[in-house]
């Protein structure tokens, strides 16, 4: 028996498994890969879903690969660094297989490059009893203390590295340092970077309390590594020791990460000519009983113009499902516009783009491929001819208003 499968997205494989083995990774492995008997003894049928990486049960790992190019799954990744920085990164997942290690390395030097422009410091609001004076005296805390002179009661600002962004990045190195079989030079570049992080407090971090910071010019430089940082809090699932096997999974969700992609770049792209807001909540019915969400709302001054829907897989003639047709049909509808678009992944041919006109209502539903095939730079610039088409289409059914000529003034006549 195999100890490594390796899968692609949506692939199926027979392997021969123990039947609680197989049993555990059906249990674990809820929501990545389906199993079922497969009719002989012992073998099984392994299929894969949209969640690629690497998923461990046990002394097996599953290695799920996805249909796009290596270095593209990094691009989605959407860190906000120029492709140079993780082609090493690509390099060796497309010769290894297993996304952790590759990502873990990518965290550990994009970690190593942020810190090393030095520690992001910040004021922070302090209260303490102290020997003598600091900042000013806490009047209230102070009166508590009637007739005792010191300590002073003191409310001061400490300027400390001890702050959110800090805290974040200690969270996620300290995860990532608990995963086996890592690079030991990574395994050296984190542990570096958590004695450079020594003065920030160790706390329980969840991978949401990102929303939390705000992106300023003041901590620009740390926002990829910190959403690198949340790809790890987020998707990487730490087992206790079974035996000799210590297990580490991480998964990511192709779907999620081809919206996210899709939304951050357009918005990027549109910026000055449409506003891109993401899970838009509404209701189809008037009485507000039924409700909807596009994944992408287009608005002009202030005015919905325009509705997409973004969806990862395509079928297997690149053309958008029944059910696709029907949702986008709904958001149009509801929101009172024209047409709208279903934004597809294109990874290995097949039809473009497609349009269709419901009866009866000559509403117009496209479909538009964002081909990821080729290199990280033509996928941006599938990006940019996605952007155009939806500028052109809204142009096309809500033209902007002609300016109104207006008269120079006229001297009264005199009489």
């Amino acid at each position: 028996m195999s100890n490594i499968i390796e899968l692609i997205e949506y692939e199926t494989a027979t392997v021969e498994l123990a039947q609680g083995q197989a049993q555990r990774l059906a249990a674990r492995g809820r929501g990545v890969v389906t199993v079922q008997p497969a009719g002989q003894t012992n073998h099984y049928s392994i299929t894969a879903q949209n969640l690629v990486g690497t998923l461990v049960v046990d002394d097996l790992r599953v290695l799920i690969r996805p249909k796009i190019r290596p270095e593209n799954l990094f691009l989605l990744l959407e860190v906000g660094l120029d492709e140079h920085a993780w082609r090493q990164e690509a390099f060796d997942y497309a010769n290894k297989a297993d996304l952790l290690p590759s990502v873990i390395a990518f965290f550990a030097r994009t970690l190593e490059t942020t810190l090393a422009r030095g520690l992001l410091r910040s004021y922070r609001p302090e209260e303490d009893r102290l020997v003598a004076l600091r900042g000013r005296i806490n009047t209230a805390a102070q009166f508590r203390q009637a007739g005792v002179a010191l300590p002073v009661a003191c409310r001061y600002d400490e300027y400390t590295p001890d702050i959110a962004e800090n805290r974040y990045l200690k969270a996620a190195t300290r995860r990532a340092l608990r995963v086996p079989r890592i690079d030991p030079e990574d395994r050296r570049r984190l542990l570096q970077q958590v004695a450079s992080l020594e003065d920030v407090a160790d706390g329980f971090m969840r991978a949401d309390y990102l929303d939390r910071i705000p992106i300023t010019r003041l901590n620009i430089h740390y926002q990829p590594v910190l959403r690198l940082a949340r790809l790890l809090l987020e998707n990487l699932t730490l087992a206790d020791q079974r035996g000799q096997h210590a297990a580490s999974s991480f998964v990511v969700d192709m779907n999620r990460l081809f919206e996210n992609f899709v939304t951050q770049r357009l918005r990027r792209a549109l910026r000055g000519h449409l506003e891109v807001w993401d899970q838009v909540s509404s209701h189809l019915d008037t009485r507000q009983q039924v409700p909807i969400r596009p994944d992408l709302v287009f608005r002009r001054q202030g005015h919905e113009v325009y509705v997409a829907d973004i969806k990862y897989k395509l079928t297997e003639d690149a053309r958008a499902r029944t059910s696709d047709y029907y949702q986008l049909l709904a958001y149009a509808t509801a929101l009172d516009l024209p047409e709208g678009v279903l934004i597809y992944c294109l990874a290995d041919g097949g039809q473009p783009e497609r349009t269709v006109t419901v009866r009866h209502s000559d509403k117009l539903l496209h479909t538009l491929a964002i081909d990821l095939s080729g290199p990280p730079a033509e996928v941006t610039a599938e990006i940019a001819k996605a952007a155009l088409w939806i500028r052109q289409r809204v142009r096309a059914i809500r033209p902007l208003p002609a300016p109104v000529r207006q008269e120079p003034a006229r001297s009264p006549a005199l009489v």
